[in-house]
This record gives structure tokens, sequence and C-alpha cells, in this order.
């Protein structure tokens, strides 16, 4: 990874992050909650403008790296239980305040950040779409993925890689380039590969595919090249990318709880994102856009997560209070909390081991 890559992941993420934030914001207000503060970033304010009508501080930061919302009625130290106890027993009833609203209207401003998330990955989805096209049936002459123990990935070959020729035969064309392969079986063939604006020259020998038909195979599978399409086509493609994204993010968080040996090794977390940010990079803007919408999807599942510090453990006690009519005891919701940090930690401490593991061992991870 360069420092570029770096940069340029960090401010996806930061940007994912913010409108989250946004989406908290625009429900509060609609709901008549005082935001005090809307900040990009963290840490000290380098900039910031008092909106004379709504009396929010928008503040622009030092790190931007995510940012916030705060609202008036939320303390960030106590409990949601303990603050709407303090609330109730109050003296003051202020209208403007996060806890002076009906549990639904709380509930409504809770959900919207992960629900912004959606929203917004659908909004890049189809827009990627709509601008760059969709991957097509033709291949390239671009690495995409690579297959361990075959020939591409013994010889060092990456993600990303552009395959320039094959015994001094310019390959442009990805069918072309297939085809040499696959009539190239068990003999010697000398390939020039580019990386980064420079060319290498290596040896390979195909092998036979996983089928074991004696057809020429380096162990590879091309970058398929894009195709235009319409807005239907686009809508369609997006939703069945959206849904699908979701349905294995589900799945995998599944099988964490009932088989984790079996999975923990899929999960990424930031190390892994930016590794695989860094080759969605290489591979053009509707990659990395994607990639942008995936982690956008997955920030809204792990926010509705009934987890203490996230927006779904604050929604799970909001709704015991809808069917209780009073809040949850604030001995037995600070009980709820020790145990749900402690798996949370353990699953960041789980994804961080993998990733840290993942580039130590250098492994593809795209």
């Amino acid at each position: 990874m360069t420092a570029e890559q770096i940069i340029v992941f960090l401010l996806m993420l930061s940007i994912l992050v913010v409108l989250h934030e946004y989406g908290h914001f625009l429900v509060a207000r609609r709901c008549g909650v005082r935001v005090t503060d809307f900040a990009v970033g963290f840490g000290p304010t380098l900039l910031r403008w008092t909106s004379p009508r709504s009396g929010t501080n928008y503040r622009l930061n030092l790190l931007p790296l995510g940012g916030y919302c705060q609202m008036k009625g939320e303390d960030g130290k106590s409990t949601e239980a303990e603050q709407q106890r303090e609330f109730r027993t109050g003296d003051v009833f202020e209208h403007d305040n996060f806890q002076a609203k009906t549990p639904l209207q709380r509930l409504a401003i809770v959900c919207a950040g992960p629900v912004a998330n959606f929203i917004v990955a659908l909004v890049i989805l189809v827009g990627s779409a709509l601008a760059f096209g969709i991957p097509g049936d033709l291949p390239t002459t671009t690495i995409y993925q690579l297959l361990p123990g075959y020939p591409a990935a013994r010889a060092g070959l990456h993600a990303g890689d552009r395959i320039v020729s094959i015994d001094g035969r310019a390959m442009q064309d990805g069918n072309v380039l297939v085809d040499t392969i696959h009539r190239s079986f068990g003999k010697p063939i000398q390939v020039v590969y580019q990386r980064a604006g420079h060319d290498y020259p290596l040896t390979l020998t195909p092998v036979a595919g996983p089928d074991g038909k004696q057809v020429g195979h380096l162990g590879f599978q091309p970058l398929p090249a894009m195709q235009r399409v319409g807005v239907g086509e686009a809508c369609s493609y997006s939703w069945a990318q959206f849904t699908n994204v979701i349905t294995r993010t589900a799945g995998v968080l599944g099988a964490l709880v009932t088989h984790p040996s079996t999975v923990a090794g899929q999960v990424q977390g930031p190390i892994g994102m930016a590794r695989v940010s860094a080759q969605a990079q290489e591979f053009g803007p509707y990659m990395f856009l994607s990639l942008a919408a995936m982690i956008s999807i997955s920030l809204g599942i792990f926010n509705f997560l009934p987890l203490p510090a996230l927006d779904g453990g604050r929604g799970v006690f909001i709704l015991v209070e809808m069917l209780r009519g009073r809040p949850v005891d604030p001995e037995k919701e600070a009980l709820v909390h020790v145990g749900g940090f402690a798996v949370l930690i353990v699953l960041m401490l789980a994804v961080s081991f993998h990733d840290v593991t993942a580039a130590i061992a250098g492994r593809s991870v795209f």
C-alpha cells in the first residue's frame, strides 16, 4: 500500500461515517430535537460556524476521520435509561431535548444512521454503474484474482498486474490472452507483466486446471471489461449487489456465533479493508466505489448490532421501554452493557488479529 492509497481509504471511510451521522442529524431535526454540534473529524476545532436559526455548531476538527452528531439531552457519559430517568424526574421540560421525544421518535433517530449507510450504498452502486458501466463477460489482460498453488501465484504475480506480452506477442485482448494460455499446456512461455508502470519478465509453464483437463492454466482470473448499461439495468444490477452483500454479511455474522472458527478468516477489520481498498483503487473507479458501497452496508449492519456504543444497542433499550411503558432499570442496563462490551471487544480483537496475521503472511485478501 502506498501513502496515497491509505489517504484515499481513510477519506472514503471518513465520508461514510459523516454521512452516517448526517442521517441522525436529519431525522433529529425532523423530530424537533436540537442538534448542539455537528462535526467533521475529531480533536481540536479548526473552524466553527453557529447557525443563527437552529443554534447548531458546525465544526471542522483537526483529525478528519469520521465525525459526530451531538443532540441536546445526550451527555455521552450515562446510559440511555439513566438519561431518560433523569429527564423524567427533572424540574424543567424542554421540547427540543432528545429525551423529551416519544420512544418511537427516539428509535427513528437512533436507526437513521445505519439506514443512511444503506441509502448511501445504493446511491453509490447505481451512480457508479451509470457512470462507468458494470462488469461484462469479456476479460481484460489485468489479473483480478489468483488461485493459490498455481504458477501465477507461485511466481509472485499480484492482483492488479497486467499481462503485457507472451512469447513476444503483445496481449491487448483478454480473449487472445486466455486462448494463448489454454493452448500452451505443459510448454514454458515467456510472460512479461506490468506493475506500477514497470515491465517484468517471467517464464511460466501452464498446468492443468481444477477439472484436470490438459488445457493450460496459470491460475488467475482476468478482470472483466466494463460494459455500458441503461438506468433500468444499472438499478437491477445494483440492487442485486446490495442484497447480496447484506445476505453474505448477515450470514458471516451469524456464523461467527455458531461456527466462529470456520468464518473468522473471512472477517476484515480496518487493516484488511485498507489492503483491499489499495487493490480496488488499482482496478479503477467502479471497483473502488463498489468497495465503498460494501463498506457502507457493513457499517450499517454493524451499527444495528444490539451491542453497547452502537445504535443497535440503544435501539434495543428503547424497544424494551416501548413494551414496558417505562425505561429499563439503570442497574440492569449497566449489567447488559458490561456483557455487550465484552462481546464487542472479543470481536474487535479477533478481527484485528486476523488482519495483522494476514499482513504478516502477505496473503492476498481480494
